[in-house]
């Protein structure tokens, strides 16, 4: 039997770890995306910052291998960071959010199958969610653009979660024009119960 094998940090953390205004702008992130700490911020950002670095070897002809380019814009768009058909230039203006997207956390979320991104982690860790039919308990997943289409619940559950169509037949209603509608619709019925009030 070897030595147990030990785990390597997948982050690195800020340069200016006591920067006030990054401090913030990570918050802001953390709270937007649900994200349990900031080392799983300091994760996707220690990533990207991979990415471009790779993306400036490439631009700047250190790296010579001529489907080096073509790999790293084929693994991004198949994990839906990138359109198909981007360009290395394009790459460098990429931020840590590109990759937050693409966890199913947020995804769960975005699709209408939790009414928070805080709601989505916990029905992730509890078995609740399904990429491709099979169990996924992992908020950090990172979905391809081909499985996007087929996360779903494992179990049945009833959250209360408005589904895109519910949640456009509400925004319509709450249009002035339909408001307005609603009211000129009821003022008729309003008036006649006003004269019989007056009658009797």
């Amino acid at each position: 039997m070897g030595a147990p094998r030990r785990n390597r940090r997948k982050y690195d953390e800020p340069k200016d770890m006591w920067n006030l205004q990054r401090i913030y702008a990570d918050r802001r992130l953390v709270n937007e995306y649900g994200l349990r700490s900031m080392r799983e911020l300091w994760a996707a950002q220690t990533e990207m910052s991979q990415i471009r670095g790779n993306v400036r070897e490439l631009l700047s002809g250190i790296n010579v291998r001529p489907e080096a380019e073509r790999e790293l814009l084929s693994r991004l768009s198949k994990l839906g960071v990138v359109p198909v058909g981007s360009t290395l230039d394009s790459l460098l203006d990429l931020k840590e959010n590109a990759l937050l997207e693409r966890r199913l956390q947020t995804i769960v979320f975005r699709k209408g199958l939790a009414r928070s991104v805080f709601q989505s982690r916990q029905l992730i860790t509890h078995g609740f969610i399904s990429v491709n039919g099979s169990k996924v308990d992992r908020p950090g997943y990172t979905v391809t653009a081909d499985q996007e289409a087929r996360i779903g619940y494992y179990k049945a559950i009833d959250i209360g979660a408005k589904q895109p169509a519910q949640e456009a037949a509400a925004a319509q209603a709450a249009t002035p024009a339909a408001v307005q509608a609603e009211a000129e619709a009821t003022a008729p019925a309003a008036q006649t119960q006003s004269i019989t009030d007056e009658k009797a």
